[in-house]
């Protein structure tokens, strides 16, 4: 119950601020134009490849729709996740409020959990937000569902890891500014990393790149969905590590 408590305060605490209605607001600006670009894409592609090879109607929405948008909003929220989780903990200690969580009758891995679910709350809030794309596409052909439904998980995981990974860092400091650009950092790290080498080799292993291509495209493996399950439980870990010790020092 103090995990739902402490998430609906975060949620709340989003949405009345300024910063979450700004955020909200990019994010859906910009994918909208994104998502115009890349239909427009499309629609050129498939009226001049129609009755051809390429005619395939599920084929071409899938790469070259679905693909490259999902690629556009899983960049953008490697800048937009961030922004949301560098107050967790960041703005608790500037404002002396983290004192008060750690001596409530709560325990530290429910703080964290909280603040981890009320954020990534909002990022799904943001992510229906993008279901008006394929409703509308409904209109005029028909959708390869896989695709839909494993590219919308491979941008959840992405933003639950960029969360995850923020908070760590919110922790470390009590500069939001501080935590946002570290995050940012690290998360583009682990983003572009990939192309060091192939994805077999250990940098195309611990890349978020390598691991989210397959299921833009509708495939699901079970090594990309652990990878993300254990970045998120790792950072997790080690921000329930750095919280504790507050309780100590």
């Amino acid at each position: 119950m103090a995990v739902l408590t402490i998430a609906a305060r975060e949620f709340r605490a989003t949405f009345n601020s300024t910063i979450g209605w700004l955020v909200l607001a990019a994010f859906l600006f910009l994918n909208g134009v994104f998502f115009l670009m890349w239909l427009t894409y499309f629609a050129e592609a498939s009226a001049q490849f129609s009755g051809g090879a390429y005619g395939d109607v599920q084929l071409l929405l899938s790469e070259q729709l679905f693909a490259p948008f999902y690629g556009n909003v899983a960049t953008i929220l490697l800048f937009i996740c961030p922004a949301l989780s560098m107050r967790m903990f960041a703005e608790e200690r500037s404002q002396r409020t983290l004192e008060l969580l750690l001596t409530s009758p709560i325990s530290t891995a429910e703080i964290v959990l909280g603040k981890f679910l009320g954020a990534l709350g909002f990022v799904t809030v943001l992510l229906a937000g993008l279901l008006y794309g394929p409703l509308l596409l409904w209109w005029w052909s028909t959708p390869d569902i896989g695709a839909l439904v494993t590219g919308n998980l491979a941008l959840f995981l992405v933003a639950a890891s960029t969360i995850a990974i923020g908070a760590l860092f919110s922790s470390f400091t009590d500069n939001q500014i501080t935590a946002l650009v570290v995050t940012v950092s690290v998360c583009l790290a682990l983003y572009i990393i990939g192309a060091v080498g192939d994805q077999d080799s250990i940098w195309g292993q611990i890349s978020i790149l390598s691991h989210i291509d397959d299921l833009f495209l509708g495939g699901i493996r079970l090594s990309d969905v652990s990878y993300f399950v254990g970045l998120i439980g790792v950072f997790l870990f080690a921000t329930h590590q750095k919280v504790e010790s507050y309780r100590w020092s």
